[in-house]
């Protein structure tokens, strides 16, 4: 008698738009399918394609319209194929994209991202398309299987959702008010990251410095929240010192605070432990008051410069980035002019900067003042061109000096010429310096002195003054199978501080426009 013919497993393919919290809700989905018993597609045209999208960006509709329409011909070459879109753009436009693109199989929200192996397999048994949306919350994402990107550093969410109303901005209408995690789970999930060979862990949320609000009066709060506090310190504050006390855990950092609430306590955890690493990313959006206020920005200027000022008091080596958004409608060039003011004097080391374009659900879409193009465009690269300035000169500053830098995966490319590998410094800057002679990992530490500095990275092309070899690096190494990859590789995780002009923003009240 014949055994049975096994069935290969079905394949995937994710892809991801927007910030940070889309990324890392992509990593989810990828664990929920493995579980299911899907596998990572290869060149091979995968049986599910999923879309993670943003409602944000620019033209977020028409680029998922185009990416479906693409995919049309090749779901009809592939029998079995499936599509399913999930994401805020899904949340948000619930009822009309199986309409526009009935071939889609599967659309599911923000809330129930835990439910895709489900729908997809609903889908199949009854071949037609299943539309999930939950208003709230089912399921804190952080509970669910996750496939991490990197095997030496981790997102951790801490919060979801956001109680901000800028008029620019739709994410509270689409991912909820804020809702927090406790801090035992939070504490428990980056212990158990650490014990995997994770040393650099990055705790997200739209406002992580709103920590805590999310579990109402202080009062009525759990037991550990409460000991969070002690002391009149904010929840976040203490949040940054415990995650001082996790043996191995060698980078913190986190994306991204508000300026309404950014306390001192918070200045002087980030300063007093030692793991929390010198670098802050400070959305601006502008540094006109009077256009703060139409953007419903709750604070000004002057408030804005006084936690840089304080920043750079406690932490003088930080690296800090940020947000700026040029053209908001009403926008004068005076009020331009006071953006280019704030650029000047916060010394940002590098700043993702947007021009504004309608985003339909806000309040900023129906406004007055609407600015033609053209004067965006050029605002935008006067903008830009500051900002070139003002990086390339603070990157400057970095001449001559030791910096520990974590081998990263991911950012630049293998350059077999000049042997040059690439990382992270403690500030988040971009360092590619010369491969040493022994092997190093993504993962390893490498201490190296800067001999070059661009814009957007600095160079240390003398030899490095030292390697460490890393749990984080033996974890990258086992994810490889145990063999050695080329010393020049370069894939993996995103981290803030990119180019001015860069394309994708950080996460928190800036999944921005």
């Amino acid at each position: 008698m014949n055994a049975p013919m096994e069935t290969a497993p079905r394949t995937y393919e994710i892809r991801t738009y927007g910030c940070q919290m889309n990324v890392h809700d992509s990593e989810r989905l990828s664990g929920l399918l493995e579980s299911a018993g899907y596998v990572r597609a290869g060149d091979a045209e995968p049986d599910v394609v999923v879309f993670n999208t943003c409602a944000v960006r620019e033209n977020a509709d028409n680029r998922l319209y185009g990416n479906l329409g693409h995919l049309r011909p090749v779901k009809d070459s592939h029998p079995g194929m499936q599509i399913a879109v999930g994401g805020c753009l899904a949340q948000k436009d619930r009822d009309t994209i199986v309409k526009r693109a009935p071939w889609v199989d599967v659309v599911f929200g923000t809330h129930n991202i835990g439910s895709l192996p489900a729908l997809l397999e609903r889908a199949r048994v009854q071949d037609e398309a299943q539309v999930e949306i939950e208003e709230s919350l089912v399921t804190f994402p952080s509970t669910l299987p996750t496939r991490r990107e990197s095997p030496y550093a981790a997102w951790v969410s801490i919060s979801v959702g956001c109680n901000n109303t800028c008029t620019f901005c739709i994410v509270p209408s689409l991912r909820g008010k804020e809702r927090d995690r406790r801090p035992g789970e939070v504490l428990a999930e980056v212990e158990a990251l650490v014990a995997e060979g994770v040393l650099e862990v990055t705790l997200l949320g739209q406002n992580v410095n709103a920590y805590g609000s999310g579990f109402g009066a202080l009062s009525d709060a759990p037991d550990d929240v409460r000991s969070m506090t002690s002391g009149g310190q904010s929840a976040f504050a203490g949040l940054l010192r415990a995650c001082g006390g996790i043996e191995g855990l060698e980078r913190v950092r986190f994306t991204s605070p508000h300026p309404k609430d950014f306390t001192d306590d918070v200045i002087a955890a980030m300063a007093e432990t030692p793991n929390v690493m010198p670098s802050l990313h400070m959305p601006l959006q502008s540094g006109s008051d009077a256009v703060l206020r139409a953007m419903r920005r709750s604070y000004r200027q002057e408030r804005y410069l006084g936690i840089i000022e304080k920043v750079r008091d406690a932490i003088p080596d930080a690296a800090i980035t940020t947000d700026i958004i040029v053209g908001f409608p009403g926008e004068t060039e005076a009020d331009f002019e006071q953006t280019l003011h704030v650029v000047r004097e916060a010394r940002f080391s590098s700043a993702f900067t947007f021009q504004y374009s309608k985003r339909p659900g806000t309040p900023a879409a129906t406004m007055d003042g609407q600015l033609p193009k053209e004067v965006v465009q050029e605002r935008y690269e006067r903008l830009v061109a500051l900002q070139e300035e003002v990086s390339w000169e603070e990157n400057k500053k970095q001449l001559g000096r030791t910096l520990e830098v974590l081998v990263a995966e991911g950012e630049g490319r293998k350059d077999e010429a000049t042997r040059r590998l690439s990382g992270r410094a403690r500030d988040n800057r971009l360092v590619h310096f010369l491969a040493p002679d022994e092997p190093v990992r993504p993962g390893d530490m490498v201490t190296v002195e800067v001999t070059y500095a661009a814009p957007h990275h600095l160079v240390a092309d003398k030899p490095a003054l030292g390697v460490r070899r890393t749990r984080a690096g033996d974890a990258w190494e086992a994810r490889q199978g145990g063999g050695d990859r080329p010393r020049g590789v370069s894939l993996g995780m995103p981290s803030i501080g990119r180019p001015a002009a860069a394309d994708a923003p950080a996460a928190g009240c800036a999944v921005r426009p």
